[in-house]
């Protein structure tokens, strides 16, 4: 690898750095885009990784209380010495990140650009252990990587660099903890992946990942045994198979109650305008999101924790001619990404928030995130007011839900400071839809089993019908919340 660099750092320049003709255009593009990605840092301690000649130090020392600069190659750090020290909040350290050492709970960020595709696997699990260790409870951690194939243009007598799957990278961060207490351990929690748009819009590549994830304390029992609810979520209740059972009795693009029809009718209430910007909370395949884009030419921001349901959300756009300069796809957690105020003028959920405890925290996220007389408008699997069966309770327990009666549903919103809240029980219309796909599914009975199995039939049918069941006996409700926030 000093052999690698050694070969590309004799002028210390961006095009070396970046091993890219194209480097000043890119760089010009992507500074600020990444950095609209990192969690606040005024007057707090980071530590970058692979600083280089200092493309992002200078930037991110303006409001860091101090930066740590580290690089192993003396000419891109003298570089960036020469053409930031001036700054005074700058440390700059010439190591071997795989060994380098900083003191337990020291560091508010971690910032690397382009890191860990040059350090083998056991050193980037050794490193995502070490950085765990580093942060404070609470701070956060961000990379982005070249995933898959080599991006950048500049010929190369050799290349040692490792392009992964982005997912292998998820492995590695999910994997690592550090003991806390008797009752809980840290680990990382995902905050948001995605891919670098300015890569997408100048070179058609999605190739270049980011991840920003947070060191959080775990209880060691929850999420029923897996490492983190995203790991939950794609491995048992939205594993990839599962994903195309619903979208089989949701239709095409759709894992939401009623697909298109209801997303017709919903969407209908917002009187979207050309240009406009939607935020889809809970996006899953993309069926609401491509829609508002191909109809209506809004601006879909598309969020989702599982990073399967994106997966497909990507390929289903692509298939219909949907570019993500009308809708971006984003893994992350709907809870801890941030958005510039007044980001959006449409905060739009479907069948999604009943997995969030802390509702009131999320609605007034989303208020901020909202334009002054910006709407939001959510449907959401609810619960009645009254005493539950115990047999509701343990489906609620087995599925980790919080769920709210539909008028407490309302009274949050308003407590968010939305005004003009409409909050419609659904239910009626929610036992209607379930009838109808139990009985589309029925009908193609011998279809469904050729293109899955018998038992993915029995799952989708028997599943429906016990949903229905709960809806009849009063327990589940469907509520649809629409609500603005007020012009001034």
């Amino acid at each position: 690898m000093t052999e690698y660099w050694q070969e590309h750092s004799k002028d210390a320049s961006v095009e070396e750095m970046m091993l890219d003709t194209s480097a000043s255009e890119l760089t010009r593009e992507e500074t600020p885009e990444i950095l609209s990605y990192l969690p606040d840092y005024r007057r707090k301690t980071v530590l970058e990784l692979g600083a280089g000649i200092g493309r992002f130090t200078a930037e991110i020392a303006k409001s860091a209380e101090k930066v740590i600069a580290v690089d192993f190659m003396e000419s891109f750090l003298n570089k960036n010495r020469e053409d930031n020290g001036h700054l005074g909040n700058i440390e700059f350290v010439a190591a071997d990140v795989t060994k380098l050492e900083q003191p337990e709970e020291s560091l508010d960020l971690i910032f690397s650009n382009w890191l860990l595709m040059y350090l083998d696997d056991d050193e980037v699990q050794s490193l995502f252990r070490k950085q765990l260790g580093w942060l404070k409870p609470g701070g956060y951690l961000f990379l982005r990587e070249s995933c898959h194939q080599q991006s950048g243009d500049k010929m190369r007598r050799m290349n040692p660099t490792q392009y992964r799957d982005p997912e292998k990278y998820e492995a590695f961060y999910s994997s690592v903890t550090q003991p806390c207490d008797s009752d809980n351990i840290y680990g990382y929690d995902l905050v948001v992946s995605k891919s670098v748009e300015t890569y997408v819009k100048l070179k058609n590549n999605q190739n270049q990942v980011l991840w920003l994830v947070q060191k959080v304390k775990k209880d060691k029992a929850s999420n029923q045994g897996y490492k983190s609810f995203q790991e939950f979520l794609d491995s048992k209740q939205y594993s990839l198979r599962s994903i195309l059972l619903y979208e089989r009795i949701f239709g095409y693009t759709f894992v939401s109650t009623g697909g298109i029809e209801t997303t017709k009718e919903f969407v209908q209430m917002l009187n979207l305008k050309p240009g406009q910007k939607v935020l889809d909370v809970g996006g899953g395949i993309g069926g609401g999101a491509i829609y508002m884009s191909k109809n209506f030419g809004v601006k879909v921001t598309s969020v989702d924790l599982s990073s399967n349901m994106t997966q497909i959300g990507r390929q289903r756009a692509k298939e219909a001619g949907v570019t993500s300069d009308q809708v971006q796809f984003e893994v992350a957690d709907a809870t801890k990404r941030e958005y510039p105020d007044e980001s959006f003028d449409v905060v739009y959920s479907r069948d999604t928030i009943l997995h969030i405890a802390d509702k009131l925290a999320l609605f007034k996220m989303f208020y901020s995130f909202l334009r002054p007389g910006g709407k939001l408008l959510i449907s959401d699997y609810c619960c009645s007011p009254e005493e539950h069966s115990e047999q509701f309770k343990a489906y609620v327990k087995q599925r980790g839900y919080i769920l709210l009666s539909p008028e407490a549903y309302g009274k949050t919103l308003e407590q968010a400071g939305f005004v003009n809240v409409r909050a419609e029980d659904r239910s009626k219309q929610f036992a209607d839809i379930l009838k109808t796909e139990i009985a589309k599914t029925e009908s193609s009975k011998e279809k469904f089993i050729a293109d899955f199995d018998e038992n993915g039939y029995n799952s989708i049918v028997n599943g429906w019908k016990e949903k229905l069941g709960r809806v009849e006996m009063g327990d589940q409700r469907w509520g649809l919340f629409y609500a603005e926030k007020p012009c001034n």
